[in-house]
């Protein structure tokens, strides 16, 4: 059997739009000669709906737009899609998780989904009901098994999670001999490789092919890398046991064809990897670079940025949005948003203020104008010190002759919110939020200030990762995209005289690795200290983090690449009591 795989970036309720990328990928499949294609999980409505699915309207569209590909698909081919369906069972919510198979004008196959994960982004309990009977699909000599998604997840160790059916044992219990698994699986860093050995070990306990099918694109903070695949056993003797057959690029739409009666291709010889001996990032021919301190290798640092890069463009494209803006402080964060604002969207698409006060260093401003003049965008100056004269002149009966303290910080900040506010309403540009994940998650950061935006892009980045990435970036580039002086100076708000990161925060190396194991691992003050960390800094730590969650309530969404991100990735009550042991 020929079979393609549509690795497609749909947009959430573009049901027009979502169809004809449907339609147009079929069509090349079909002259590609392929039995049958397939796309991701909720191709038609995309993904997540989250509560647009207690909407009639969004359903009904959503099963409308299914009727009217009956229609419109090529005949002779099969293809199997993703949608929203009615329960077909009396019993449970009004809703499934579906995906179904066209052939011919007619809706030939369905199958629900059965493991509806609540953790972490999902929540797919709320609002759909899980399947109850499992079926075969047989076309062109094959028997043909679905299984969406979740549903081949059963075998990790989530945590808190343990299902009680197992889809795919239903399937192999049935003879199936090809597996389909529609997915939208979001982008992890090292999520490829934990998706690939989990696809390799069900593959070789059936042994049958199983063909993965993700999603690509962004919608809101989730980010779809597609990396679609295929992969099936060796032969009987080969001692190879399985082996990948086909795979998809990163971040990008895109058709792959696959044969099922192709000859095993022979397995490529690996070019030794030559030690050079030089620090993350000295070297931009590509080679396998050590780890950074932030655990990340050159390879995945460079697909981090790519995430990011579609993060931002995503969600500008999918929000209405053509530009973008920020303030461009001459510091380490703002220079990266910056750099991927104009991977995303082009130079000429980004803007960038300089906004100093009379704590701004000159190195900073000389810094920001260099990045600028680097990456090609404009630069605006915009001082603030006329305008923070006249509001402490106003506030001068108010505050009682206090003296000079976070009162007065946060009032620089909110008024360069202001003014890059009103650049987003005067020209219909999105502002984005440069703050980290550092400062995230210990409220360094000021609301209504820095962390004003549509849209906070390295937001799930701890500090220690924004320099790894940074000097990645210059390393692959060979020249200091980045300015040097902004990666080597100490990191600082300027806000006050003299002031650095570390006189309010544990060096960063430090604060991270805490920060890890407490929102990662789950691991609390003692458990950490047993790690070798400090007893009362952990402590402190924690603490921080929980008395800084009404801000992060209140912060624009973050592009989501860890394992768990603020926001949807992590709900905490606001007003609680805090535990650190």
């Amino acid at each position: 059997m020929r079979i393609s795989i549509a690795q497609i970036n749909s947009t959430i309720g573009d049901f027009s739009g979502n169809r004809e990328k449907i339609l147009a990928f079929s069509r090349q499949a079909e002259g590609a000669g392929a039995d049958l294609i397939l796309f991701p999980e909720l191709a038609i409505s995309g993904y997540p709906p989250m509560d647009l699915l207690d909407q009639d309207y969004f359903v009904e569209m959503n099963i409308r737009t299914l009727r009217i590909l009956q229609r419109e698909l090529p005949r002779g081919l099969a293809a199997g899609v993703g949608y929203v369906g009615r329960n077909p069972d009396s019993a449970g919510k009004a809703l499934v998780n579906m995906y179904g198979i066209i052939r011919g004008g007619r809706l030939v196959f369905e199958q629900v989904k059965t493991l509806l994960p609540t953790y972490d982004v999902f929540d797919e309990a709320r609002n759909f009901e899980s399947a109850r009977k499992w079926s075969v699909f047989e076309w062109k000599g094959e028997r043909i098994g679905v299984a969406i998604c979740e549903d081949v997840w059963r075998e990790t160790e989530t945590p808190g999670t343990a299902y009680m059916q197992d889809p795919v044992r239903q399937l192999l219990d049935q003879g199936i001999s090809l597996l389909c698994v529609p997915s939208a699986s979001p982008y992890v860093a090292g999520k490829l490789k934990i998706r690939r050995s989990l696809a390799e070990r069900i593959s070789r306990r059936g042994n049958i092919p199983l063909i993965y099918i993700n999603a690509v694109g962004a919608n809101d903070s989730i980010i779809f890398d597609g990396r679609s695949f295929i992969v099936a056993p060796e032969p009987a003797g080969s001692g190879e046991g399985c082996s990948l057959r086909a795979s998809a690029r990163a971040f990008e739409e895109e058709l792959v064809t696959w044969d099922s009666g192709d000859p095993v291709p022979a397995p490529k010889e690996k070019a030794p990897v030559k030690p050079s001996g030089r620090g993350l990032g000295e070297d931009p021919g590509g080679a396998e670079e050590p780890a950074s301190a932030a655990g990340l290798s050159g390879e995945e640092l460079d697909i981090l940025e790519d995430a990011l890069v579609l993060g931002i463009r995503d969600y500008m494209k999918k929000c209405g949005f053509s530009r973008t803006h920020l303030g461009l402080s001459g510091g380490i964060d703002s220079a990266l948003a910056a750099y991927l604002a104009v991977k995303a969207v082009g130079k000429d698409r980004v803007v960038c203020f300089s906004m100093p006060s009379r704590f701004s260093s000159p190195g900073s401003r000389d810094d920001a104008t260099a990045l600028a003049d680097n990456l090609g965008i404009r630069l605006h100056a915009l001082p603030i010190e006329p305008v923070f004269t006249s509001f402490l002149t106003s506030l001068e009966g108010v505050f009682e002759n206090r003296p000079f303290d976070l009162a007065e910080e946060n009032l620089q900040a909110r008024i360069r919110g202001t003014l890059l506010m009103a650049y987003s309403n005067k020209f219909e540009s999105m502002l984005l939020a440069t703050g980290n994940k550092s400062e995230l998650a210990m409220g360094y950061c000021t609301l209504y200030g820095d962390m004003a935006g549509a849209l906070a892009p390295i937001g799930d980045l701890f500090k220690t990762e924004v320099f790894a990435l940074c000097r990645r970036i210059n390393a692959r580039a060979g020249e200091a995209v980045i300015p040097d002086a902004i990666i080597a100076k100490p990191p600082s708000a300027e806000l006050r005289p003299n002031q650095k990161d570390q006189d309010s925060l544990p060096p960063y190396e430090e604060l991270d690795a805490i920060l890890r194991l407490y929102l990662f691992d789950n691991l609390e003050a003692a458990e950490i200290a047993k790690q070798g960390w400090d007893r009362e800094l952990t402590g402190r730590i924690i603490r921080t983090v929980a008395r800084a969650e009404f801000k992060r309530r209140q912060a624009p969404p973050v592009l989501k690449v860890s394992p768990r991100a603020f926001g949807m990735g992590r709900r905490m009550p606001i007003a609680r009591l805090v535990y650190e042991t």
